[in-house]
């Protein structure tokens, strides 16, 4: 999540706050660019690296961007729910069966979007800093 805070002071004309107006507008829509190049990577690379016993979740992983306010932020879903659990969860966080057993969780989530925050963050960086 990229929170953005700015304050400023304004003396004589509106020439600078103009021009700071503008790149923040440009900076919001190549944002908004990035998060969804990356929301597909991500997607992309969930798909892969979910374990498969039948594939439906790893199938099941998708992406939406949130704005709420001066915020944007990135999410991925997935859409495999059975008897009200989500399946992904279970599979990266463990779970007990009916039987009594406990089946452990496999961190496949970590590794497939550490790599893509990372570009994500230097990507957006660049655009602010620029």
């Amino acid at each position: 999540m990229i929170d953005v805070k700015v304050n400023f002071v304004q003396h004589g004309d509106f020439t600078h706050l103009e021009k700071f107006l503008r790149k923040a507008i440009r900076i919001q829509k190549v944002t908004d660019v990035i998060l969804r190049k990356y929301g597909a990577r991500g997607v992309t690379a969930l798909q892969n690296l979910t374990p498969k016993d039948t594939g439906e979740t790893a199938a099941s992983w998708s992406y939406e961007i949130l704005h709420e306010g001066n915020t944007s932020r990135l999410i991925w879903k997935n859409s495999n729910v059975q008897d009200g659990q989500v399946i992904a969860l279970l599979i990266q966080y463990g779970h007990g069966t009916r039987n009594g057993a406990y089946v452990e969780g496999i961190d496949y989530v970590n590794p497939a979007i550490g790599s893509i925050f990372t570009n994500m963050a230097k990507d957006i960086w660049k655009e602010v800093i620029s």
